[in-house]
């Protein structure tokens, strides 16, 4: 249709006399010759069909351009469709795992209940004959007495002198047998049976019976870092660190994601390639997983989540000749796992102390549960960066040393924020890195600064009162007070304890380094129990230490894994009132409890919001443990019954 024609009385005969065989690129209309005089007269034509032909191969390019992306949609598809059946699979699989689980245990149940009905029966049967024999013993007894009795009686009452003569002959004996003979008369068995069966807990277990695991991270999202995603030496373990992200982002907060490893490259060939490590889930969204390349090259290292690349992967790692690379530092990195690998070990392993235990320490009445956490990263009021130390006051007071806030921030028992100090400028007692807090008995606030090295004082209210151990301290981690108001001091850099009076000056010190009774590597907090012995933790030997006031050893508990009583990195320690000893174990990412004398009793129960590379540790002022939980930037208070 040419629209100039339109208008033109004639337009239906013009229409069917002309053909359009022009184009007005100003009006991007098609129009015929006469037009190109009339309506269309000023403005420049082509011809049609040039302008079709454009038009095609221009609607071709777009065409082909979009079908390629045809084959990705496909494969997409192809891949949703087959995650939605694996997950309906997976749906269908563990609905038969629970109705298996829960049949078998009914089973099981079933079986126990036979089994009580005919230890009842076999019990209720042994009694019941005893007493029976006896119930018919007497009865033949009572039988005999009345017989005899009856019989004589009425030859005495009726009976003539002749057969009384006869009845004396004949009963007198047998009278006389009958009332001395001896009968059963006190009961040879009770009525004892009573069904006994401590179900609260098995009430519990049955209550938090199985859980549905899963996650929402997804490979586009999730990432790796970590220095050897670049390089590493040849022959030394080499770590990398990956954090799940879901759809939006958002970091996930739960394990059990299904991540694999694949390291390959001239480094990796068969026969002494490197030591591929598992990867080890640390139950809060994050993985570490560690190779050792054999020699010198390349490596390609793919990390896949469900089967996909997750972002960056594969890696490209160039391995290098190992370069002052000390003993010491490869051996602590070496023993030394990451927070949080301690989990599922803890997990499968019963709470021998616990009410919930089938095993012996049924005495021990601890039992605990998370109260609350308070926290995220931050800067403001109630937020931590790298929070480390933990105490509390017998006024209901929490303290927190905001290390890297370079604060101490203050709470209630029931975690509500009351106040902070030394967050701003250049004011006197100004913190660097706050890492050990303590109150003392006078209410002083006593504060360990690592990077000052020395030891702060302040009042109740947060006001600098003095410093200690200025020029004798090289990089104090924990403080506490002994009942004397000696103030206790762990020097982590000088593997150490320093005890000062509060004037500050130098009562003692001991330790050196090493890896003796009485010497440290690397010691992070202290505590001191009713005995006025202080308690250290030793970090890089994985054990805790006992001193007395005067810093002569006592003892020592602990060895490096994860069983019970094992630590990886003992950190936060405190003591209840019973001297049982509560230690943080910041590798396993669990806390300990111990008797006084070093006896493994039980676990805190954190399984519930799994803590990670817990830090300083305390017991408030109602009787709960509080931890700073460093790995989280938040910390935590479970219920704990003494």
């Amino acid at each position: 249709l040419c629209t100039s024609c339109a208008f033109r009385e004639d337009a239906q005969k013009h229409l069917s006399d002309e053909m359009m065989e022009f184009y007005c690129p100003s009006c991007e209309t098609a129009m015929c010759e006469e037009c190109t005089s009339g309506g269309h007269a000023e403005h420049p034509t082509v011809p049609l069909k040039d302008v079709v032909e454009q038009h095609k191969a221009s609607l071709q390019d777009q065409l082909d351009s979009v079908k390629k992306s045809l084959p990705e949609i496909d494969s997409a598809l192809l891949m949703l469709t087959e995650i939605l059946q694996k997950l309906t699979n997976q749906k269908s699989s563990i609905e038969d795992d629970i109705h298996n689980t829960f049949d078998d245990l009914q089973k099981t149940l079933n079986v126990r209940k036979s089994v009580l009905l005919m230890e009842l029966e076999v019990n209720f049967g042994l009694k019941h004959k005893v007493l029976q024999a006896q119930l018919d013993t007497l009865m033949q007894g009572q039988e005999g007495i009345h017989s005899s009795c009856s019989f004589t009686e009425q030859a005495l009452s009726h009976g003539s002198e002749a057969e009384v003569l006869l009845v004396h002959k004949q009963m007198s004996e047998r009278l006389a047998g009958l009332a001395h003979r001896e009968l059963p008369l006190r009961p040879a068995e009770n009525h004892q049976l009573d069904f006994q069966a401590e179900t609260d807990g098995l009430r519990k277990s049955i209550h938090n019976l199985g859980s549905i695991a899963t996650t929402s991270a997804v490979a586009s999202h999730t990432v790796a870092t970590g220095d050897g995603l670049r390089q590493c030496a040849v022959g030394v373990a080499t770590s990398i660190t990956v954090t799940t992200k879901d759809k939006d982002g958002e970091l996930c907060k739960t394990g059990n994601a299904v991540l694999a490893a694949d390291l390959a490259g001239v480094a990796a060939t068969v026969g002494d390639g490197p030591e591929v490590g598992e990867i080890v889930d640390n139950k809060n969204g994050t993985y570490e997983y560690s190779y050792r390349a054999s020699k010198e090259g390349s490596l390609t290292l793919s990390l896949r989540l469900y089967d996909q690349h997750i972002k960056g992967s594969p890696f490209k790692i160039k391995a290098v000749k190992a370069i002052d690379i000390s003993p010491s530092s490869e051996g602590a990195k070496s023993r030394l796992k990451s927070p949080g690998s301690g989990h599922v070990k803890q997990k499968a392993i019963k709470r021998p102390a616990s009410m919930y235990s089938t095993g012996k320490r049924k005495e021990n009445p601890i039992e605990d549960d998370l109260i609350y956490r308070i926290g995220t990263k931050g800067r403001n009021k109630g937020e931590f960066t790298n929070l480390q130390g933990v105490s509390a006051s017998s006024q209901g007071k929490v303290l927190i040393a905001d290390s890297n806030n370079q604060c101490v921030q203050i709470f209630s028992n029931d975690g509500q924020f009351k106040s902070r100090f030394g967050i701003r400028g250049r004011t006197p007692g100004q913190m660097q890195r706050p890492t050990g807090v303590a109150v003392h008995p006078n209410g002083d606030i006593i504060v360990a600064d690592y990077d000052n090295k020395w030891v702060s004082i302040f009042s109740s209210e947060g006001k600098f009162k003095t410093k200690l151990g200025s020029g004798k301290l090289m990089g104090p981690k924990g403080v506490s007070a002994d009942r004397n108001g000696h103030i206790i001091v762990v020097d982590n850099k000088a593997c150490c304890v320093f005890i000062f009076q509060p004037t500050g000056k130098l009562v003692t010190k001991f330790g050196t380094r090493g890896n003796g009774d009485k010497q440290f590597a690397g010691p992070h907090f202290a505590a001191v129990n009713h005995n006025n012995e202080i308690i250290v933790t030793d970090f890089h030997n994985h054990s805790v230490k006992v001193f007395n006031s005067e810093g002569e050893f006592l003892l020592k508990f602990g060895s490096n894994g994860e069983g019970n009583g094992q630590f990886n990195a003992p950190t936060g320690v405190a003591v209840d009132v019973n001297g049982n000893i509560i230690v943080a174990d910041w590798g396993n990412s669990r806390i300990q409890v111990f008797d006084g004398s070093g006896s493994f009793l039980s676990y805190i129960n954190t399984s519930a919001d799994p803590l990670y590379g817990p830090q300083g540790l305390a017991l408030t002022s109602d009787g709960h443990v509080v931890v700073a939980d460093s790995g989280n930037h938040c910390f935590k208070v479970y219920r704990y019954l003494q």
